[in-house]
């Protein structure tokens, strides 16, 4: 079970958000970069990273922070937040990054997340945020029509790396996450799928580790608030 420490990046600081809203945002006193080294010093491998500032403007806005990330310490990084096009992911490549997640710009346009998978081979990761079952695109502000288990059908076969599953109802609320429905993608994903939104406890860790097809969990607020310690957490990481 791989364990991502999340930290979510807006005004250069690192913030958490309630089920996605921007105007109920808590922020950190320790920089992106210095909380990426606290992971690292207790022994973590893997970061989730998303740039909030880009998924609201579409492009990538704190690639510096991303390269610092990248280039200080010895983790391998997912990041996601208004990637939109190829010359973006590229950068991300460029500075190192393990993972590059596309979200709403793959679920408004098949034919670029198809492109990007073979060109970029092995590290497009597919991020589906949904509530109530629906998909939610341009950092959870706009809904769509299309349900999550629907559009994966359809694009399985186009070589995505890794899903990672957010239920937006669940997420920074510390009521544990949306098994069931994170369950029902995995048995029909092609590839191995990431929990994200809602991890209350160490309960949770376990119970995903039983999970078929299930490759690991984000954590966030849970770490912020102090419900799950660091060092309780990376005995989990493996």
């Amino acid at each position: 079970m791989k364990i991502f420490p999340a930290i979510d990046i807006k005004d250069k600081k690192c913030v958490r958000l309630i089920k996605g809203d921007f105007d109920n945002k808590t922020e950190y006193e320790m920089s992106p970069v210095e909380q990426a080294g606290k992971y690292s010093d207790y022994g973590f491998k893997n970061l989730h990273v998303v740039d909030l500032d880009g998924a609201l403007a579409g492009e990538t806005v704190n690639l510096d922070i991303i390269q610092a990330i990248v280039g200080k310490f010895n983790l391998k990084v997912e990041i996601g937040g208004g990637i939109r096009n190829p010359d973006s992911i590229q950068k991300y490549i460029d500075v190192g990054v393990e993972k590059v997640i596309l979200g709403s710009a793959a679920i408004k346009d098949k034919n670029f997340l198809k492109e990007a998978c073979e060109k970029f081979a092995n590290k497009i990761a597919l991020g589906l945020d949904a509530k109530d079952g629906y998909l939610s695109l341009s950092g959870w502000r706009e809904n769509s029509n299309q349900l999550a288990l629907d559009y994966l059908k359809e694009v399985n076969d186009y070589g995505v790396s890794r899903l990672i599953y957010t239920d937006i109802n669940k997420d920074g609320m510390k009521q544990s996450p949306n098994f069931d429905e994170t369950l029902k993608l995995a048995q029909i994903s092609n590839c191995p799928v990431i929990i994200s939104g809602g991890v209350s406890s160490i309960d949770d860790i376990k119970k995903a580790k039983n999970l078929k097809n299930v490759e690991g969990i984000i954590v966030g607020k849970a770490i912020y608030d102090g419900d799950i310690k660091l060092e309780e957490l990376v005995k989990e990481d493996a």
